[in-house]
């Protein structure tokens, strides 16, 4: 069962790369990686901010052990130095005692004194300490050998206890400069989600628009209304009132009345 559902995925991926490749012939390639790069990144922009932050913070923190385990090695490697100094002084000085001895019996050699006491009281020949200087000279020299490789050792487990220290420091840095930067992205999500939380409690102002509207069209047609009477009043043409009574003289009226009174007047002067 298993082999034919294998098959028959098979089959279909067969299928479906024979259909890409005759609907978009070479470029099919193209296709199909520009489709997984764009879902993928579909996915990823899916993921919460939060989500992310609190993930890079979690491959922070777990950057700890390994840092601890660096600084055990650091302290490690620290020792095996000082242990390895210590060695090299010894080496010296046991090098140093023995081409001192090496000196003195050379020189009692030369110096033709051959009778050396031991402090068993017995006496060496001149063949015997030519034979024990031979010796010492071949264990001094292997010594010495000895001591120019632990000097090198030394030196190159000093440079990379000096190497280990730069990096470690340089790690530590870079984890607090990191815990920083995410600090620094949680706080501006923060105010992010606060500014669209206050922008949340916004009002549907179309009702108030709309009345706004409507009294400003009304106050637009009083206006209008009002100047066209206006202009009505100012151009249109005004015609004189004929009395009803057209037998009446006005004008003799007039000079009648005037008249009494200017002669009333003068009398009076």
């Amino acid at each position: 069962m298993t082999c034919g559902m294998i098959k028959k995925g098979l089959v279909g991926a067969g299928l479906g790369a024979l259909l890409l490749g005759l609907v978009f012939g070479a470029s099919s390639v193209s296709y199909v990686k520009t489709a997984f790069y764009k879902a993928r990144n579909t996915v990823t922009d899916a993921v919460p901010i939060q989500f992310e932050i609190d993930r890079a913070r979690q491959e922070i923190a777990d950057l700890e052990p390994t840092i601890h385990d660096n600084i055990e090695a650091l302290a490690n490697a620290e020792v095996d130095v000082k242990h390895l100094e210590t060695e090299i002084a010894e080496t010296r000085a046991n090098l140093d005692r023995e081409a001192k001895k090496m000196l003195a019996l050379n020189e009692s050699l030369k110096s033709g004194r051959l009778q050396l006491a031991s402090s068993s009281g017995v006496s060496y020949t001149a063949e015997e300490i030519k034979a024990d200087l031979a010796r010492r000279l071949d264990q001094y020299r292997r010594g010495k050998q000895i001591l120019k490789d632990k000097e090198e050792t030394l030196k190159v487990r000093q440079q990379n206890v000096e190497a280990a220290r730069k990096t470690l420091g340089e790690m530590s840095a870079q984890k607090r400069a990191l815990e920083t930067q995410i600090e620094g992205i949680e706080a501006r999500l923060k105010q992010i989600e606060a500014t669209q939380t206050s922008n949340e409690f916004t009002f549907d102002n179309s009702a108030l628009s709309r009345v706004k509207q409507t009294v400003s069209e009304l106050d637009k047609r009083v206006e209008v209304l009002a100047r066209v009477a206006e202009q009505e009043g100012r151009y249109a043409e005004k015609e004189l009132s004929v009395p009803d009574d057209l037998s009446r003289d006005v004008s003799k009226e007039i000079d009648s009345e005037f008249a009494t009174s200017a002669s009333s007047s003068d009398k009076s002067l």
